[in-house]
């Protein structure tokens, strides 16, 4: 039986969300953001991944993405999701005693698409954006979700998202429009 949500056209926008293993807050460490944010750079300038909304929550990314060049887009995850659980790993290790580190290894081991550590659960949840209209309700999603997790009062104010892009400012990652 095939999955539900598969990118079946590399060549469409897809909507995704990244989820840390067991909800853990991985990303309220801003070294652990920075990574993030480093390597979505990095494959936009060097793998073709377009980016066109998102955000940075304390245990999951949202994204509207889209590629152009020769990776198909779940190669570019693929490779997004190998790099930062290695860069993440390693800033965790200097901590070993943590016992967010020694959740992920165990999560790794119990795992037979796994060695030793896990970061990201296996799927990324991709849905296909259809119209602009579905766009539009995507974007806001993203944009909205730090205020529903009464992060901040007001989308603009999480400075890890497109948000501020949207709102005639300048965020962390280049973005692309439709």
């Amino acid at each position: 039986m095939g999955r539900k949500y598969k990118i079946r056209d590399s060549d469409r926008l897809y909507f995704v969300t990244f989820t840390v293993v067991e909800w853990l807050n991985v990303f309220a460490d801003d070294n652990n953001i920075d990574i993030v944010i480093d390597s979505l750079n990095f494959c936009q300038q060097n793998k073709g991944l377009e980016v066109y909304a998102w955000v940075i929550m304390p245990n999951h990314i949202h994204m509207v993405i889209g590629r152009n060049g020769k990776l198909t887009l779940s190669q570019i995850i693929q490779d997004f999701k190998r790099h930062t659980s290695s860069k993440i790993r390693k800033y965790l290790q200097n901590d070993s005693g943590s016992i967010m580190y020694q959740i992920l290894v165990m999560q790794g081991l119990g795992n037979t698409r796994n060695t030793d550590f896990q970061l990201w659960q296996q799927h990324s949840h991709p849905v296909e954006v259809s119209s602009d209209k579905m766009f539009d309700q995507r974007v806001d999603y993203i944009h909205m979700n730090p205020v529903k997790a009464g992060l901040v009062e007001f989308p603009v104010d999480w400075k890890w998202s497109s948000a501020i892009d949207y709102n005639e400012g300048k965020g962390f990652l280049e973005l692309n429009y439709t």
